[in-house]
């Protein structure tokens, strides 16, 4: 008599991505699912030897730990972007991997506007000279130390014009914002976006929503911030590697920029001596720890769509296939 197939296996990498309060549905197949808060380089491989399913946020599947599982037919990504899989390994297979999209259409565009209007009026600044006793040494109802600009009548340069640059897009516009967006590096321009140079030599606020590939990696570099003639903020809620992190700090002290509000960074957690840790004092300088995205609401989504991915990969019809 034949043995009925084992039920698929999915693991899951990286659960603690997904904050506690965020549900993960059952998927509606037997199955068996073995989920780890966290998984080291060393410990990939074995952990999805045996899986037909692996979901990871942020865990690096290499090309050495997918030959290793011979099983594993799809991969889920728990976010939108997939730099973390070798996706020529997984095609090679015959793998399929998924991504998430247009989950944090709100989420992203607040908190890239939460940046922006902190250091468009030098919240914090302010609000550290009030609690360092500033206010009552003024001897008047308010005081000057720190600049404060108006959103309204600026320009909002945005590179990416996908759903994410759209909402920034609209909500830059809801402000009164004049708004540009970005064609790509070392391309003419096209009906839409203006030519790189002339968007960076024009824009008050700049902020990036574009993938992580070999043509974005460093986009804005030393010549880049050179050509910052309005000495705009620089806000980067993408992905760490879009901005050269040294440059990014001789611009903020030459004053090439004004500011710079980053949730991203080239090493996430950076170490201590992180290039992006060096600028933490500076009063023109905001980083928060990746969680742009991560909302409950957004998280929830994620999840929702996460699990419906691996379900329609098991009927049969896959979707958001990367």
């Amino acid at each position: 008599m034949n043995q009925p197939p084992d039920k698929p296996r999915i693991v899951f990498l990286d659960r603690a991505t997904l904050a506690p309060s965020v549900t993960l549905h059952v998927p509606g197949f037997a199955h068996d699912m073995i989920s780890y808060d966290r998984s080291a380089a060393a410990d990939v491989a074995g952990r999805i030897e045996n899986a037909d399913i692996v979901i990871t946020n942020k865990v690096k599947l290499t090309e050495s730990a997918i030959a290793q599982a011979q099983r594993l037919r799809f991969v889920a990504v728990a976010a939108t972007g997939t730099d973390n899989v070798d996706l020529a390994a997984c095609r090679a297979r015959g793998i399929i991997v998924s991504n998430i999209r247009d989950y944090a259409v709100n989420t992203v565009p607040e908190h890239t506007f939460a940046l922006i209007l902190a250091l468009r009026r030098s919240l914090l600044a302010y609000r550290d000279s009030v609690r360092a006793g500033r206010w009552q040494d003024s001897g008047q109802f308010c005081y000057f130390d720190y600049p404060i600009e108006d959103l309204a009548g600026s320009v909002l340069g945005i590179v990416g014009s996908g759903a994410l640059g759209s909402k920034v897009a609209a909500l830059g516009r809801a402000f009164g914002m004049k708004v540009i967006f970005a064609g790509r590096k070392d391309a003419p321009a096209t009906q839409g976006h203006v030519e790189f140079g002339e968007f960076l030599a024009n824009a008050d606020i700049i902020t990036l929503h574009c993938p992580l590939t070999p043509s974005t990696r460093n986009m804005i570099d030393a010549t880049a911030f050179a050509a910052m003639r309005r000495h705009p903020l620089l806000i980067n809620t993408a992905r760490g590697g879009l901005v050269d992190e040294i440059a990014l700090g001789h611009a903020l002290r030459s004053g090439q920029i004004a500011g710079a509000g980053f949730d991203v960074a080239t090493a996430e957690p950076p170490p201590a001596d992180h290039p992006l840790m060096s600028l933490c004092d500076m009063p023109q300088f905001i980083l928060t720890p990746h969680v742009a995205w991560a909302s409950h609401s957004a998280m929830q989504a994620l999840a929702d769509q996460m699990i419906g991915n691996i379900e329609l990969f098991m009927a049969g019809t896959p979707r958001h296939i990367v």
